[in-house]
């Protein structure tokens, strides 16, 4: 079947997980960080996913926020700064306006212009995701923006993905769902929707059972998988 839907993780898709990190080390006041940037936001995202992982099989559901703070607070003690208060709120204020990636404003665009139905599928709570949709300024080329706080478990469960069916009245094979994390697209594909991985950082692929009909290393491309 012809694609209807594309559907978008969030963070590290089209919102810039490092950018926190990389911005608060410019500022006065951070020079601690200069050096130790990478490592932080590598960390920092790192920790984040292993603690939706060991929450959804432990059945111990939290709000993504509070799973953000954790990561970062772990992220923060193994580079030798968890002593910095104001860095810490800095970091956090800055991840409620993450910047996106550069080509996101246009490849949206085109696919609206192009007929096709659009939305954030994410870990995300709605408060972060709104923050985050209005800094990028991608509101109006977006359809929705589901988050799973409405099914109460991270993904890669099943049930996160309903959600869109749910919504957008779909068939799987209909829905071209794109992500940064390989096995986050492993999960769609497993799932039954046409996917894209978005491997910018060129990692090797995940072992797991199923693998992305796709392999990116940026999203311009995006309209033409899904036929326009």
């Amino acid at each position: 079947m012809a694609i209807k839907t594309c559907v978008f993780d969030a963070y590290g898709t089209l919102f810039d997980v490092a950018a926190a990190a990389r911005q608060a080390a410019t500022e006065p006041g951070f020079e601690a960080l200069q050096n130790k940037w990478p490592d932080l936001a590598g960390h920092w995202r790192l920790k984040q996913l292993q603690y939706t992982w060991l929450r959804a099989v432990a059945d111990a559901h939290a709000d993504f926020w509070d799973v953000t703070q954790d990561g970062l607070d772990w992220a923060l003690e193994a580079t030798g700064l968890q002593g910095d208060t104001n860095l810490r709120q800095r970091l956090l204020d800055l991840y409620w306006g993450l910047r996106a990636y550069p080509e996101v404003p246009e490849m949206l665009t085109d696919l609206k212009e192009g007929g096709l139905q659009t939305a954030i599928l994410s870990n995300g709570s709605p408060p972060m995701l709104d923050g985050a949709v209005k800094s990028a300024g991608i509101g109006h080329v977006l359809d929705d923006v589901l988050s799973v706080e409405s099914v109460g478990v991270f993904k890669p469960h099943a049930r996160v993905y309903d959600l869109v069916q749910e919504r957008f009245g779909c068939e799987r094979d209909e829905v071209l769902f794109v992500s940064s994390n390989g096995w986050d697209a492993a999960g769609a594909s497993g799932y039954g929707f046409l996917t894209a991985w978005v491997n910018r950082a060129a990692e090797p692929m995940d072992r797991l059972p199923w693998t992305p009909a796709h392999v990116l290393s940026d999203l311009t491309s995006i309209p033409k998988l899904a036929g326009l």
